[in-house]
């Protein structure tokens, strides 16, 4: 036990002038875990986890309090694929909500893992731990009488027909490429596991949270929880904790430099600093798709309409200078 406690403290040195550094929340996008046309081993995700934890462990060393949220999509829609074969050969089906969970805690253990070796090696030793983060939503918002969000491979129409009629599930057709199960993407509302993620920040640690939007679930009247078949958007959920949290800035990490206007057409222009104001008119004209660049943007917004300092997206290697403001899509100061 003695031993234990002066390990913690070596590694986690308690408060001191680290807690007092800036408080950024970190949301990856999808290409600091599984890039384009890769198959997505082990091997491929670690490769490309590594490479993130050296751009965040460089914030870290800069003395900057870091929250790190994450993407799922690949890993949870493998999982589900994993879950097909299984029920074929008489296993159980896991609901979607567990998948979700499944998924966190597969990434963030990575993530903990790469930035844990990669600030030993720079001297900088500290503790970084994964938190599986549930995710409140409200039951009865309009996201759960029109599911949006697809998930999950591509089917058949008599496949996805047989699925809707046994299961109760919506699918819709997808572009042509096939009928996709769509559940609901409701607005995140809060996090029971909040006061958590304060203490431990609060102590130097650093802390991997609210994977692909956290786990939904619905808090009944008397306070018990309840899981939700839905997905969270992950970068409003990245927000909310930010909000919260009370963090000065939101670091939005993806695989382009900039958000753009008049995207892939003659008139594409990056945008650099930027008011809350005119992003928020870029934001109304429909500049940003959905569920691409409009969830980071609206996310921006949120944050700094909530009384955040800085949001910024921009790309993975650009971490640093764009936690600062120097690179990217900036708002706010």
């Amino acid at each position: 036990m003695h031993s234990q406690k002066k390990m913690t403290e070596t590694m986690t040195p308690v408060l001191g002038d680290r807690s007092r550094g800036e408080t950024i929340v970190v949301a990856l996008g999808g290409n600091a875990i599984l890039k384009p046309g890769e198959k997505g081993t082990f091997a491929e995700q670690m490769a490309n986890i590594r490479n993130t934890a050296a751009q965040l462990a460089r914030l870290i060393r800069e003395g900057k309090r870091l929250i790190i949220t994450h993407g799922n999509g690949p890993q949870v829609g493998r999982i589900f694929r994993q879950q097909e074969l299984g029920v074929r050969a008489g296993l159980p089906e896991m609901p979607l909500y567990i998948c979700g969970a499944m998924s966190q805690a597969q990434i963030g253990v990575m993530i903990q893992q790469a930035i844990h070796n990669e600030l030993i090696q720079n001297g900088c030793p500290r503790t970084v731990v994964t938190l599986i983060c549930q995710t409140l939503v409200d039951p009865a918002s309009r996201a759960f009488r029109d599911p949006t969000k697809p998930i999950g491979s591509f089917y058949s129409e008599t496949e996805a027909q047989r699925a809707m009629a046994e299961k109760g599930e919506t699918w819709k057709e997808d572009s042509g490429r096939g009928w996709r199960r769509v559940v609901p993407s409701p607005e995140p509302q809060g996090f029971p596991e909040i006061d958590a993620i304060r203490l431990l920040i609060d102590q130097g640690i650093i802390v991997v949270v609210s994977g692909g939007g956290g786990t939904p679930a619905a808090q009944e009247p008397g306070g018990a929880l309840v899981g939700v078949e839905a997905v969270v958007e992950k970068d409003l959920a990245a927000q909310e904790v930010a909000r919260i949290i009370g963090a000065e800035t939101l670091l939005i990490l993806t695989d382009v430099t900039h958000a753009m206007i008049n995207y892939r057409t003659p008139q594409e222009r990056a945008i650099g600093k930027v008011s809350l104001e005119e992003i928020k008119e870029y934001h109304r004209q429909g500049h940003f798709i959905p569920g691409s660049m409009g969830p980071k943007v609206l996310a921006a917004i949120r944050f700094i309409e909530n009384g955040g300092k800085r949001a910024v997206i921009t790309s993975l290697e650009n971490a640093l200078p764009g936690a600062e403001g120097k690179v990217g899509t900036v708002v706010g100061l």
